[in-house]
């Protein structure tokens, strides 16, 4: 839910009908993402997506038909078999929804990445109920853990928790060395190969989030770099030798970009890290640090790195 929060919100300030669609429970499927969710709109958009989109044809055509909350029980036909791989008959139930639907307080929360939940009275015959539950309240009810959704009988309760994404710009061993590093941590490491699209994602990131990019062709690190130092992403991190720092952190410079503040350059605590595994213990030891408000300083500091 959190990856279509902007899409759907610009969709309800421009006064445009978007509908959407999350998994409620399953029966022979399995692959199945908590947290996720499918927006779509009437001219054929299409933000995010569930159980692979393998259904998600299907809620484009379901999704329209009504404009109030409900139930939604799917089942793999030939088509989804025979394409998807899926076992035939399998069944899946979603909540379909018109995004106006949905509480106020539910999308503020979701923008800023936040925690939020729902529960959804959504009866066969008669008018559905939502209301907006807030996670963080001791006296909410609402179950423990990660994101969820659970149902009973016409009930659903649906809760959102983040999980801290970890963006990755550039490639190489480092990069490959942190991602399965970052998902024992419990965050969510995405790789982007083009800074444009990795500013496009770091636009609607949160403090709760970090990006760290390794290697210095500023057509992929400059873009990146420059959204992430503008946004308020908790850490930013620039991985590489104290020659190639001061080189990108010139070229900042020359994009005026001046409050080097939140850059960690060279990325990572100074451990003596030689291998890319040692590189990526330094760098994610440093963002723990940080998110816990124990900022230590860099390795060596933006300031020091941009003087030759």
């Amino acid at each position: 839910m959190y990856d279509i929060a902007f899409s759907v919100l610009g969709c309800l300030r421009a006064g445009t009908r978007v509908d959407v669609a999350w998994l409620v429970d399953s029966e022979g499927l399995d692959g199945a993402e908590p947290g996720a969710a499918l927006a779509l709109t009437a001219g054929g958009g299409r933000v995010g997506s569930v159980l692979g989109g393998a259904f998600d044809d299907r809620l484009a055509d379901v999704a329209p038909q009504r404009s109030v909350p409900r139930l939604v029980t799917l089942t793999v036909g030939v088509t989804e078999a025979l394409v998807a791989g899926l076992p035939a008959d399998a069944r899946a139930r979603f909540v379909v929804t018109p995004a106006q639907a949905l509480p106020t307080a539910f999308w503020d929360r979701v923008r800023d990445r936040r925690p939020a939940g729902l529960v959804l009275d959504l009866p066969v015959d008669g008018e559905p109920a939502v209301r907006f539950v807030d996670p963080d309240d001791a006296q909410s009810g609402l179950p423990a853990g990660g994101s969820s959704t659970q149902a009973s009988g016409d009930r659903v309760v649906t809760v959102l928790r983040p999980v801290p994404a970890l963006v990755l710009v550039g490639g190489g061993p480092v990069v490959a060395a942190l991602q399965p590093a970052a998902a024992l941590l419990g965050w969510q490491p995405r790789v982007f190969g083009n800074g444009g699209e990795a500013a496009a994602v770091i636009a609607g990131l949160s403090s709760l989030d970090k990006v760290v990019v390794v290697g210095h062709d500023p057509e992929v690190a400059g873009p990146a770099l420059v959204g992430a130092l503008a946004s308020s992403v908790g850490y930013v991190g620039l991985v590489g030798g104290r020659r190639a720092v001061a080189a990108c952190v010139a070229w900042l410079g020359y994009l005026g970009v001046t409050d080097l503040s939140g850059l960690h350059a060279p990325a990572g605590l100074d451990i003596g890290a030689g291998p890319p595994a040692e590189v990526a213990l330094a760098v994610l030891a440093e963002a723990v640090a940080v998110a816990a408000g124990k900022d230590p300083s860099p390795a060596v500091p933006a300031a020091r790195a941009a003087t030759p």
